[in-house]
């Protein structure tokens, strides 16, 4: 066990939403990702009032699992009549149609109709985004985003991605991706989605085992375990990831110029140092190309807790729309 962690650079308790003390009203959210639906009802300032969880198999699932899986879930929101449903999605996904359009893990949702089903099942509004694009929306409403009108969201860890509000707007054109599967080196290895050299390769909890595992550390090294160590190999594989996590970011910021990223997942793991990697390296690489009037980059780490991630970037979703 790890028993001394460095201190993060973390953001605040969300506070109340100023414009709705002591009301009453809710907020439901979903994340439905491969193997396993959540839903929860939570209070226009964040709180999760109370959830549910249910698995499903990703690999054997048809569409009528998911819609029975989909249904257990939903039972959450018996009661508490939310002003909607915002569902964060794994994949590929058609806001406008209310689709789940391609899940590489999951074939059953592939074109799986997921704001008809469960506006069919609660009676309620639903909108669906992809998982990390809602991201930046919970960080809006409820985190370090509040008052800004850009900045990004980023998902480490098992799960890799970019949300970016833009001038405040998310940033989501038909047919757009989280990142993940952005080219950072054309003869890379090979990635889940069939091509070579995605930022996922480098950036994710996978190429960090497997990284340990080749540079003698042991199987199944996380990155608390990495940080806490002073031998070399331990550093130069965090040292590694860090600018491997950074690579994406910087594309970013040279695209947008969102100045703050909010890190979620398992960078929370890396304790202040692993910050400071990211953030040391994303200012070197973004300096050339920086005027005068752009925001130097900065990079926290969201204190929301990890289950709760995707489930603020949907109930964001639903006060986005009210």
């Amino acid at each position: 066990m790890v028993q001394r962690r460095s201190p993060l650079r973390l953001v605040p308790e969300p506070a109340p939403a100023p414009f709705a003390p002591g009301a009453r009203r809710t907020l439901g959210a979903v994340e439905l990702v491969p193997g396993r639906i959540t839903a929860a009802v939570l209070t226009l300032s964040g709180a999760v009032l109370e959830r549910a969880e249910t698995a499903y198999d990703a690999g054997t699932a048809t569409p009528d699992d998911i819609d029975a899986a989909l249904a257990v879930a939903a039972r959450v929101f018996a009661g508490h009549d939310p002003d909607g449903v915002g569902v964060a999605a794994a994949g590929l996904v058609d806001p406008e149609a209310g689709l789940i359009t391609e899940v590489n893990d999951v074939p059953a949702l592939h074109g799986y109709p997921v704001a008809a089903r469960l506006g069919a099942l609660t009676g309620l509004r639903v909108r669906v985004e992809h998982r990390a694009r809602l991201q930046v929306l919970g960080d809006r409403w409820f985190g370090a985003g509040r008052g800004r009108r850009t900045f990004a969201s980023v998902s480490t860890g098992e799960v890799l991605g970019v949300g970016i509000l833009y001038d405040g707007e998310v940033l989501a054109p038909p047919g757009g991706r989280s990142g993940a599967h952005m080219t950072v080196s054309a003869s890379g290895a090979p990635c889940t989605c069939g091509r070579r050299g995605c930022w996922k390769t480098v950036a994710t909890t996978r190429w960090l085992r497997e990284r340990s595992r080749a540079a003698g550390l042991g199987d199944g090294v996380s990155l608390a375990a990495l940080v806490e160590r002073t031998d070399e190999p331990a550093r130069r594989v965090t040292e590694e990831y860090a600018r491997n996590v950074a690579l994406g970011l910087v594309n970013v910021q040279q695209l947008f110029a969102p100045g703050l990223f909010v890190l979620h997942g398992e960078a929370r793991e890396g304790g202040e140092r692993f910050r400071t990697l990211i953030e040391e390296r994303l200012r070197a690489d973004s300096a050339d190309g920086a005027s005068g009037a752009a925001e130097q980059p900065r990079v926290l780490v969201s204190a929301a807790a990890v289950d709760d991630v995707a489930l603020l970037g949907g109930a964001g979703l639903v006060l986005s729309q009210l």
